[in-house]
C-alpha cells in the first residue's frame, strides 16, 4: 500500500515538472518573438497615359495618332500607314523615341533633274526664224523729199531744207555732214544716222 502511493505521488510530481518545463518552453518561445509590424500591401504600378503625336509629309496617313509611352518614331510612321511612294526615310532617326505633342514631318524625294545633253524640244526645233528686215538706206545726195520725209523726225521743212543745202553746197562727202543743214543738230542726227548713207549700196 505505501508502494503505490509513493508510485502515486512520483507520477504527480513527474507531470508537474513536464508541465512546468512546457510553460516555460512557451513562454520564452513568446518572449523570444520579433514583434509584428503592419502587413505590406503591394500596390499595383499606375498606368501611364498614352502619348499624342503629329505625323504628317509624305506618309500614306497624315494626322493625330495616339500611341503608347516610349514609343519610337517608326511606330508612329507604321500607325501613320507607312511612307508614300516619294518619301525620303534617310532624314528621319526612326529610332527616336517619341515625347508627348511631337511632330514627325516626312520629307519628299527632290525631283529628279534632267540633264542638258544639247537636246531642244520638238516644237523649239521647228520654230521658224523671224524672217531679217532689210532696211534701205537713204542717199541724202540723191533723194527726194518724198524720200526724206521716211526718216524719223524729218519734216517737209527739213527736207526741202536738206535739198536747198545739197544744191547750194554739193553732194554731202560723209552722213555726219547732215548736222550742217539749218534745223539738223546731234540729237536729231543720232535719230537718222543709221538709216541714211551718202552713196548707194546698189547703184
Amino acid at each position: 500500500m505505501s508502494y503505490l502511493i509513493r508510485m502515486n505521488k512520483y507520477w504527480w510530481f513527474s507531470a508537474f515538472i513536464i508541465t512546468g518545463v512546457l510553460l516555460g518552453t512557451g513562454i520564452l518561445f513568446l518572449v523570444t518573438q520579433p514583434p509584428r509590424g503592419e502587413p505590406i500591401v503591394l500596390v499595383p504600378p499606375p498606368t501611364l497615359a498614352p502619348i499624342t503625336v503629329y505625323v504628317s509629309g509624305a506618309v500614306n496617313k497624315a494626322g493625330l495618332y495616339h500611341l503608347p509611352p516610349d514609343s519610337r518614331v517608326n511606330d508612329a510612321i507604321q500607325s501613320a500607314g507607312g511612307f508614300s511612294d516619294d518619301a525620303n526615310p534617310n532624314e528621319l532617326n526612326l529610332a527616336k523615341i517619341l515625347e508627348d505633342g511631337e511632330q514627325i514631318e516626312v520629307l519628299r524625294q527632290a525631283p529628279p533633274s534632267t540633264p542638258d545633253n544639247g537636246s531642244r524640244a520638238p516644237n523649239a526645233m521647228l520654230s521658224p526664224v523671224p524672217p531679217v528686215t532689210l532696211v534701205t538706206l537713204i542717199d541724202i545726195n540723191s533723194a527726194t523729199a518724198e524720200q526724206l520725209e521716211t526718216l524719223p523726225e524729218i519734216g517737209p521743212v527739213t527736207a526741202q531744207a536738206i535739198i536747198d543745202y545739197r544744191n547750194a553746197n554739193g553732194p554731202f562727202a560723209r552722213i555726219e555732214d547732215i548736222m550742217d543743214v539749218p534745223g539738223i543738230g546731234q540729237g536729231k542726227f543720232e535719230t537718222v544716222k543709221d538709216l541714211i548713207t551718202v552713196g548707194k549700196l546698189n547703184p
